[in-house]
C-alpha cells in the first residue's frame, strides 16, 4: 500500500513502533462482523492491506479461505502469530497493493477495510483491481471514513481528498449492483489506531 505520503516505511515503523500491542486491536471490523453472512460457506476471500490480521483472522475463524494482503514485515509477523493464536491459517500475500499482479475472477469476496491511504489519482486502479479479482457475483465489501471524519480525528487520515463521500462511491460502482451504501456516525474502538466517535460509509457491491 506504497504511496508517496504512506510509503512502506511509514506503516513499518507504525506497526513496529507498537511492540506487541495490535495498532488496531485484534478484534475484527464491526462493518465486517455485520456484513458477513453475505458470504457463501467456505467463500474464498481476499483481505485488501490487511496489516495486523484482525479481519482476515476472523473470517478464517468462519470457516472461509482467507488470503491477506499486507506488506510492512511486522504487520505480517503479528497476523500470522494471531492466526497462530486462534487456531487458523491464513494465506499472507506479502506484496504492496500497486504492485501486486491481482489475478482476474479469482475471489468470492474482497475485504476492504479502511483502505484510505489511496489518494484520488490511484483510486481508480485500486478500485478497478478490487472488482477485477472478484468472480462474477462476488462481494466487494468497503469500509472507510467520509470528509466529517476530520472533525473528530479520530483515526484515519488527514488528507479530505482520500475520504468517501456517496456520491463518490456511486460513481465508482455504478456499472455494478450496489447492495448496501450507508453513512453513519458511530463509536468506533479498534485498538489505539481506530478509536472514539467516526463519520463512518459502509458499502457492499455485487460484481456484474
Amino acid at each position: 500500500m506504497s504511496t508517496a505520503e504512506y510509503p512502506i516505511d511509514f506503516w513499518e515503523a507504525r506497526y513496529a513502533g507498537a511492540g506487541d500491542d495490535f495498532v488496531f486491536g485484534q478484534d475484527p471490523n464491526d462493518f465486517l462482523v455485520r456484513e458477513a453472512h453475505r458470504l457463501g460457506a467456505g467463500s474464498r476471500v481476499l483481505c485488501v492491506a490487511d496489516g495486523e490480521g484482525r479481519n482476515s483472522v476472523f473470517l478464517a475463524q468462519a470457516g472461509h479461505v482467507v488470503d491477506a494482503l499486507e506488506f510492512a514485515p511486522s504487520a505480517i509477523s503479528k497476523a500470522r502469530a494471531l492466526a497462530q493464536a486462534r487456531g487458523v491459517d491464513i494465506n499472507v500475500v506479502e506484496a504492496d497493493v500497486f504492485g501486486w499482479d491481482w489475478p482476474a475472477a479469482a475471489y468470492d469476496a474482497v475485504a476492504a477495510i479502511f483502505i484510505q491511504f489511496a489518494s484520488p489519482a490511484q483510486r481508480p486502479a485500486l478500485f478497478a483491481n478490487m472488482l477485477r479479482t472478484l468472480k462474477p457475483g462476488g462481494l466487494l465489501l468497503l469500509q472507510g471514513y467520509t470528509p466529517k471524519q476530520l472533525d473528530y480525528a479520530t483515526g484515519g487520515p488527514s488528507a479530505v481528498e482520500n475520504l468517501y463521500t456517496e456520491q463518490l462511491l456511486l460513481d465508482a460502482f455504478v456499472d455494478h449492483e450496489l447492495c448496501l451504501l450507508r453513512t453513519h456516525e458511530s463509536v468506533v474502538d479498534e485498538g489505539a489506531g481506530h478509536r472514539g466517535m467516526s463519520a463512518l460509509v459502509d458499502v457492499v457491491v455485487r460484481k456484474r
